[in-house]
């Protein structure tokens, strides 16, 4: 049986393609990240383009201060789950910490991703070598979301989760960065905590969608951990998050607030931006 034949044919699935489109027309994109299966279900019905697997669920599911401790075997885990939950969204899944300090391990540790996990795309933190990995990974077919600005894997290097490309110098290296992923063949760029100028030029730049997180209301769409939107996270949360349960009667109404707020660019506002 064919099953992407007995697809909800009002309802197509989201592909690159799609992206690409959307870019083109300068409709936005709204994504979030999601790791069972449960919410999963809530964003393909709240018409959710982009879900990300994140290492995230490092800090909000186990607890950790860091992404670091996470596992590949997690990864694959969560993404499978989330996978079962999904049909209309694009999925995109974060290789963890060291699995693709080099061109053997990125290639293994995706296969597992899309084989074991159903991810159709996979992210990996970038900048300097890792240009090298995406060009080996797109060049093995594999479809590849480079992630620039703040690097929570490297954090311990980094000295903590800082905003990123206020200088002027940084930022016209992450620009330089961002050329040649696309170039290498990034599919999508993640940039994550720049100032919103920056994200304005970035995505001007790129002919690849670019999506931001903190990075201002100008990329070509939004990401949020959905554990921080939907206020379940305690303590104190980003500057570019918004709570979007308030006036929500529950999580899919909240979800779909979020998406709607995207498209009709009234989400990111001037007070989340750097």
């Amino acid at each position: 049986m064919y099953t992407h034949l007995q697809r909800d044919q009002t309802r197509p699935p989201v592909t690159l393609a799609t992206l690409a489109r959307m870019k083109a027309d300068g409709e936005k994109i709204a994504s979030l990240t999601c790791y069972d299966a449960s919410f999963a279900v809530l964003m393909d019905t709240a018409e959710v383009d982009v879900v990300l697997v994140g290492d995230s669920l490092g800090m909000v599911i186990q607890g950790h201060d860091t992404t670091v401790p996470v596992t590949m075997d997690q990864m694959v885990y969560h993404c499978a789950a989330v996978a079962r939950g999904l049909d209309r969204p694009f999925l995109i899944a974060d290789l963890p910490f060291m699995s693709y300090a080099s061109q053997t391990l990125a290639l293994e540790h995706s296969v597992r991703l899309m084989q074991e996990g159903g991810a159709e795309m996979v992210k990996l933190e970038s900048g300097g070598k890792q240009t090298e990995i995406v060009e080996f990974l797109a060049s093995h077919d594999i479809a590849v979301c480079a992630h620039l600005g703040l690097k929570p894997q490297s954090v311990h290097k980094t000295g903590g989760f800082r905003v990123q490309g206020r200088e002027r110098e940084t930022a016209a290296r992450l620009l330089e960065e961002a050329r040649r992923l696309e170039s290498a063949g990034a599919d999508i760029v993640l940039l994550e905590c720049i100032p919103a100028a920056l994200g304005k030029t970035i995505t001007a730049e790129l002919h690849v969608p670019v999506i931001g997180i903190g990075a201002g209301p100008d990329t070509d769409g939004q990401i949020l951990v959905t554990y921080d939107i939907l206020d379940i996270t305690t303590g104190r949360k980003p500057r570019f998050v918004r709570n979007f349960m308030e006036g929500a009667h529950n999580n899919l109404e909240a979800l779909q607030n979020y998406v709607r707020a995207v498209k009709r660019r009234e989400y990111p506002a001037p007070e989340h931006c750097f």
